[in-house]
């Protein structure tokens, strides 16, 4: 998606991962060509932060809550978030967040997003999330998600054993649980 919307490679570019952990995303952008100077983060849990910062030392990474981002706006021209949504319940608080991202995010940015799309039966703390609400939360945004990741359940059951039959039921958009995509902020 990146590279069909220009966007790829990263170098050059200012990025935040929002909810980043322990800073594995970040560590994919810098194999994508992001410089490690133009890296940033947030997340809600310190320990998981401290690792990161040890592995990126140079990315500005900040503890709190992405519905407050530290940042300046317009300054990022990439914000990603990797199933952040769907693990926030209170539907004013994806409001906020999202508000957040796209403040900070310049214009003509994007969003690199992945969440699911169905609800996770075995967690009540993860909520699927519709295409619908996502254009919702970022309005006036040029949304394009596709359904990926044949569901958790039957890839495990069949990776190791049948891969061929994974391939082909992956080909059924219904089988997939997730949604990637990018989401454009008018220029």
């Amino acid at each position: 998606m990146l590279n069909r919307a220009g966007m790829y490679p990263l170098d050059g570019m200012r990025i935040a991962d929002i909810g980043c952990g322990s800073g594995g995303w970040l560590l994919e952008f810098l194999k994508w060509g992001a410089d490690p100077e133009q890296l940033a983060g947030i997340d809600l849990m310190p320990d998981r932060l401290d690792q990161a910062r040890r592995k990126l030392p140079m990315a500005d990474l900040n503890a709190g809550n992405a519905a407050a981002l530290p940042w300046e706006s317009n300054s990022f021209d990439l914000v990603s978030q990797f199933v952040v949504f769907t693990s926030i319940l209170d539907s004013g608080l994806k409001r906020a967040v999202a508000n957040e991202m796209l403040r900070v995010l310049k214009p003509g940015g994007a969003v690199l997003w992945l969440d699911f799309r169905v609800d996770n039966p075995r967690n009540a703390q993860v909520r699927g999330i519709q295409k619908k609400e996502v254009r919702e939360l970022f309005p006036d945004c040029k949304v394009t998600l596709e359904p990926v990741m044949l569901a958790p359940p039957i890839t495990r059951l069949l990776a190791s054993r049948a891969w061929v039959v994974a391939e082909v039921l992956h080909a059924f958009p219904l089988l997939r649980t997730h949604y990637a995509g990018l989401i454009r902020k008018p220029a």
